[in-house]
């Protein structure tokens, strides 16, 4: 068993009979997913899980899971989901996958925001190893970047897969990967792309993350934020 695998199966043991569970997006995930579906079908686990994007609906449906539509919740009680980069105090950075709104959405409303990492996600700063992703209206892309730009970003839009064309999001977006030499106070940082007129979501998940459960060499870890 690999660390993605152990740390799915660390977190699908916190899943209870009655849950709403939040399914994250990507291979830890789908560890996560394939857990839960075997506890249902062998220990009788009642459930109900919303999914963060089509990929997680689709993996969910073809393992039996139940799903209820994201329009119809108020709130759920666990959110599971991976990181692209994880900092000392949980910061984290997501969005490779493009389906900022959903996933923060889901991380917002959730009573418990669990993220499944190994090693090679923990950093000391958000940017170190990815862009960070800014979800943008289509027609105002040029002015969100030159607003970006006097941050102190530079960067450009997101390239669809087969790299003729522009990545477009499930809700019809264009995404703005940007990187920053610098940048301020993560929580300040938080802000400024928030209130950045244009920008629908980024990738900066600060203040969300309950737990880190941190697989490395066969050991789980759990990482709390600072009090």
């Amino acid at each position: 068993m690999n660390d993605k695998q152990l740390v799915a199966q660390h977190a699908a043991k916190l899943v209870r009979d009655g849950m709403v569970v939040g399914l994250g997006t990507g291979s830890t995930a789908d560890f996560f997913i394939a857990e839960l579906a075997r506890r249902q079908a062998e220990e009788g686990l009642q459930i109900s899980c919303v999914s963060s994007s089509i990929v997680s609906m689709l993996k969910a449906q073809e393992l039996g899971l139940s799903l209820v539509a994201i329009e119809n919740l108020t709130r759920l009680d666990l959110y599971v989901d991976g990181a692209d980069e994880v900092t000392p105090d949980n910061t984290l950075l997501k969005g490779q996958g493009a389906d900022l709104v959903r996933e923060k959405l889901l991380a917002k409303a959730s009573e418990q925001f669990i993220v499944l990492v190994d090693q090679s996600k923990m950093v000391t700063h958000i940017g170190t190893n990815f862009p960070i992703p800014v979800e943008v209206m289509p027609f105002a892309w040029r002015l969100v970047q030159n607003s970006l730009q006097q941050l102190g970003g530079q960067g450009t839009l997101r390239q669809n897969s087969k790299g003729n064309g522009l990545a477009v999001t499930s809700y019809g977006s264009l995404v703005l990967d940007m990187h920053f030499a610098s940048t301020p106070e993560i929580a300040e940082f938080n802000h400024l792309l928030s209130a950045t007129p244009g920008v629908i979501e980024h990738g900066i998940f600060h203040g969300l993350a309950n737990t880190v459960l941190l697989a490395e060499n066969g050991v789980v870890q759990e990482q709390k934020p600072a009090d």
